[in-house]
């Protein structure tokens, strides 16, 4: 049908057999007027979110008046005071502030999974909310005002959200995740839905200064979450052939799984730093070995490890999953994988940040209150940083890690055999260093023994992506 709105004529193709607030959320990441705020001329009335769609008779090109305004909804009024006996239990949630679950909407865990775990990063929460524009024709900036609308909703706590409007302006920007099969819509790489949303967001998302005003100059996926290689190439039966040097810069590092029974995160990042290539030399006149070895020359804030849990089989034409068992610190430190410039940066940073751990365990020995051992990780980090000397490079970019330290604080699982079947579940720790596990709509705490369980090896949740943060000063 043709839907006139605004003095322009948007094409919308109608899924009869959905009720009608999949056609306005179709709406939305058209036009940018929300799904409440829509009023749409049908036969009888105004369309209603259930309406059944099927009930109209809609002919071919017909068109449809819509009227509605881009912009946010008044807040409502504030609500009178309960008393615990008179709330529900999601009212009782929502007073407990405990943390906001989503509904499956149908194979959706692998982006449920996804929203919790991007949670932790608060630096990217800031940055949506610097984006000033409104909805429009520009599908990544829909993508970008939908993720800040959901993340907005789920502040409230209490009730699991549905993530209707997100999910349908997801799949309208990336037809893949609306792929369906005779059971409905099939499940999803969440991995994959991480690469494309961040790949999304580093377009649209502003880089942000030190004091968080928006830098329009910088994006912030680039500026906080991207790492850069510096890659040397050397031919093994060429030895006198001049080796070639590249930089690369990539938003997650990929880390393979070696053989065996278990392996360590460390060991295969330093194995995924090496690699051997197959090519053509020009000094010998045929193809010959070389070796491809990589030093991380920026480190990021926010580091995303990415276990290549899965490989494709042709003949089945699945993705197959690797059940090896990968141990992943709480605390890792990079400084290794560094190349030497970028080693001797951090390493007033590292001192320091040593120097503060050293202090606390003194204090534990001397049995201080746990507030006096905690490092007040809301001093201002500029500040510590000029103390320290640090580099100039980190006092010019809050988007890079002085020390090379993270500490770990989300986790995405998979449980199950292949990419697109299974199921992804979200773990994250607040702001209170406090562990969550984020089943779809259902939230419970857990420990720190809880997430070492998620190493693999098994039918068990295992560890698909890995998000470390910089170590506060």
């Amino acid at each position: 049908v043709q839907v006139k709105w605004n003095g322009n004529k948007y094409p919308v193709q109608i899924d009869t057999a959905q009720p009608g607030i999949i056609f306005k959320t179709q709406l939305f990441s058209l036009t940018g007027v929300a799904p409440d705020r829509q009023k749409i001329m049908v036969k009888g009335g105004i369309l209603k979110d259930d309406a059944d769609m099927s009930s109209f008779g809609f002919k071919q090109d017909q068109i449809l008046m819509m009227m509605g305004t881009v912009g946010e909804l008044p807040k409502e009024p504030p609500k009178p005071t309960q008393f615990v006996e008179d709330m529900s239990d999601n009212q009782i949630a929502e007073a407990l502030k405990l943390p906001t679950g989503l509904v499956n909407l149908g194979n959706t865990c692998y982006m449920n999974a996804t929203i919790q775990c991007l949670r932790a990063v608060p630096d990217m929460k800031l940055a949506l909310e610097k984006v000033n524009s409104t909805a429009s024709r520009d599908s990544y900036l829909n993508l970008a005002l939908s993720l800040r609308a959901l993340l907005q909703s789920m502040e409230g706590s209490g009730a699991a959200v549905h993530p209707m409007v997100f999910l349908q302006v997801l799949r309208s920007v990336f037809p893949q995740f609306g792929e369906q099969d005779n059971r409905g819509f099939m499940q999803q790489d969440a991995e994959e839905c991480w690469g494309q949303l961040i790949s999304a967001l580093d377009q649209k998302l502003p880089g942000l200064k030190a004091d968080g005003t928006p830098e329009h100059q910088k994006h912030f996926i680039e500026q906080f979450m991207t790492l850069e290689l510096l890659q040397e190439t050397k031919c093994d039966d060429a030895p006198q052939e001049p080796p070639k040097t590249t930089l690369e810069t990539l938003n997650k590092l990929r880390v393979n799984i070696g053989a065996g029974v278990s392996t360590y995160l460390v060991t295969e990042i330093q194995n995924s730093l090496i690699e051997k290539l197959e090519k053509n030399s020009a000094t010998l006149g045929r193809n010959a070995i070389y070796t491809k070895t990589s030093k991380i020359s920026r480190l990021p804030k926010y580091l995303t490890v990415n276990f290549v849990r899965f490989q494709w089989k042709p003949q089945e034409k699945i993705k197959a999953k690797i059940l090896k068992r990968v141990q992943f610190p709480f605390e890792l430190d990079m400084v290794t994988f560094c190349t030497p410039e970028l080693q001797q940066k951090l390493q007033k940073g590292k001192a320091h940040i040593k120097t503060v751990e050293e202090k606390k365990a003194e204090n534990r020995k001397l049995k201080l209150e746990d507030d006096q051992m905690q490092v007040d990780e809301t001093k201002d980090q500029l500040q510590i940083l000029k103390d320290i000397g640090a580099d100039q490079i980190f006092l010019d970019d809050p988007g890079l890690n002085p020390s090379g330290l993270y500490d770990l604080v989300a986790v995405l699982t998979h449980m199950g055999r292949a990419a697109d079947s299974g199921h992804y579940i979200g773990w994250s720790k607040d702001e209170n260093n406090k562990w969550w596990k984020y089943d779809d709509d259902k939230v419970s705490p857990c420990k720190e023994e809880d997430i070492t369980k998620l190493e693999g090896g098994g039918d068990w949740h295992s560890a698909y992506i890995c998000l470390y943060r910089s170590k506060a000063l």
